[in-house]
């Protein structure tokens, strides 16, 4: 297909032109990176060839375009190599072996199968799991244990909770997650963590473990309202502050509203949440028409909605909420929609981190996050 018919393709349906101009060119790579491994091109007689095309092989490969189907080429005296799924890999194979280990560990063996077909597979035997489980661990363990380096002005802290078994049963555990923007404007996931809740020794033992890696430098803490961090920033960095996340802080307040009012409290409190003045007459407001537990809730948070404003006001839509991490949960929540359920505290962090890792890559070499620019 030649660049006219592409650009024909955009006009007509903008997300299906994207989809098909990715597969073009990355079949393109592909088949640059088969005439380097063979060293000739199609039909070249030369004397440095070292192997002979073997047609190609039709592989699907999710982007942010949607689902594209690519021509893999095959090379007939070994296998081919390609760029263009490695880094998609950490993820399809740390999904395959938690589900393999499931199987392994008990979990209805019809529920497993289901999961199986999604990744074509048939029959997945224990040392393939352990092998290819050694590999991730391997990766995993340095990405978790890598130095930081540079200042980091801004963290961002969540939870989410997922199913592992421990003995014997299944149990939530939460999955601590922290990210960050260093002092270029540039994003980072630092560490995930899997412990029992997200109380206030668990994040204490999180932030001593990035400490001890390098983090320095931190001066705004974002999360939502769970008490055990708002304890734990407080020892951990001192002359911090800790910013209630706007978008929690609403949802806090609007959990105790009826629905009747809900819609309307809900403008009201999206103005109030520009001017501290606002914020006090609301919760008065709310008082007085008997939503005492919205009333008090913007009580509690008052000092820490806009600690965000002592920095750079071009930095104010970023760091006042952490809906920079929504992309994560909502990757992880996809992935565990999968599998269901996780047979061990490892296998949980595997499938996590490998997610992670490729989202991180595109956070370090994107765009930058935060604009320096006053």
């Amino acid at each position: 297909m030649n660049i006219s018919d592409l650009a024909e393709d955009y006009l007509i349906d903008r997300k299906d032109g994207m989809r098909k101009l990715t597969a073009s060119f990355l079949n393109e790579v592909m088949q640059h990176e088969a005439e380097k491994q063979i060293q000739a091109r199609h039909y070249e007689r030369t004397g440095k060839r070292k192997a002979h095309r073997n047609g190609t092989r039709s592989r699907s490969l999710k982007t942010i375009h949607g689902e594209i189907e690519l021509d893999k080429p095959q090379i007939r005296e070994f296998p081919f190599k390609t760029k263009v799924f490695e880094r998609f890999s950490r993820v399809e194979e740390s999904v395959r072996v938690a589900v393999a280990e499931s199987y392994l560990e008990g979990v209805s063996t019809r529920k497993v199968e289901k999961v199986f077909s999604k990744f074509g597979l048939e029959n997945i035997s224990a040392s393939e799991v352990s092998r290819i489980a050694k590999r991730l661990d391997k990766q995993v363990k340095e990405f978790l244990n890598r130095p930081i380096v540079g200042s980091i002005p801004y963290l961002f802290l969540d939870a989410s909770y997922f199913k592992v078994r421990t003995d014997g049963r299944y149990i939530n555990k939460a999955l601590l997650v922290v990210t960050a923007i260093h002092e270029d404007g540039y994003r980072e996931i630092l560490s995930a963590a899997v412990d029992d809740s997200e109380n206030e020794s668990c994040w204490e033992n999180c932030f001593e473990s990035l400490k001890a890696r390098g983090l320095t430098g931190v001066k705004l803490v974002i999360s939502d309202g769970h008490k055990g961090i708002q304890a734990a920033v407080r020892k951990a960095f001192l002359g911090a502050s800790w910013q209630m996340c706007n978008v929690h802080f609403m949802r806090a307040v609007l959990k105790n509203i009826p629905k009747k009012d809900k819609k309307e409290i809900a403008y009201m409190l999206k103005d109030a949440l520009e001017n501290e003045c606002e914020m006090q007459k609301l919760a008065v407001i709310l008082d007085g028409m008997g939503y005492k537990k919205s009333a008090d809730t913007i009580d509690s948070f008052r000092f820490d909605l806009w600690n965000y404003k002592s920095f750079p006001r071009q930095h104010w839509r970023r760091i006042r909420t952490t809906n920079g991490l929504e992309r994560i949960n909502k990757e992880l929540k996809r992935r565990s929609r999968v599998s269901g359920a996780y047979p061990n505290d490892q296998s949980l962090l595997r499938v996590a981190v490998c997610i992670m890792m490729d989202i991180n890559e595109d956070w370090i070499t994107g765009n930058r996050y935060l604009s320096l620019e006053e």
